[in-house]
């Protein structure tokens, strides 16, 4: 339910003009058979308008049945492009060495320290970008 309500609000939220939205999720799979009966039957939901793409990250669907693989491969999802889907799975290491440390934090300064090291991480690929499109050995 809770990827459910994140799905439909990050959707519903100036989403007029998009017509499609790829939905990468580790059990892409599974949380898409019953997604619409979910979000027809929950109050709360309001239902998304774009159509949903669901589709599994490479490292992921490695795991999952032989069926899965043609179905959700972002392989063979048009548009998709060279993707493998798990960037936010790349951003733990970083969260573990600090986790020690946060585990003894209360709840609102966990938060914080959190949010903080996602901005840097968010600042450092920013930067990163310019280097990479501007430099001279092109």
């Amino acid at each position: 339910m809770n990827t459910d309500y994140s799905i439909c609000n990050a959707l519903g939220y100036g989403s007029e003009r998009i017509t499609k939205a790829l939905v990468i999720y580790d059990v892409g799979c599974q949380w898409s058979v019953n997604f619409w009966s979910r979000v027809k039957n929950s109050p709360s939901l309001l239902p998304p308008a774009p159509e949903i793409v669901p589709a599994v990250g490479k490292f992921h669907l490695a795991a999952h049945k032989l069926s899965c693989f043609p179905r959700y491969s972002l392989n063979f999802v048009k548009g998709a492009g060279h993707l493998d889907g798990e960037i936010l799975d790349t951003l733990w290491a970083p969260f573990n060495k600090i986790s020690p440390t946060a585990r003894s934090m209360t709840q609102a300064h966990r938060q914080e320290v959190y949010d903080a090291h996602m901005r840097d991480s968010n600042w450092k690929k920013l930067v990163g970008l310019g280097e990479g499109c501007f430099s001279k050995e092109r």
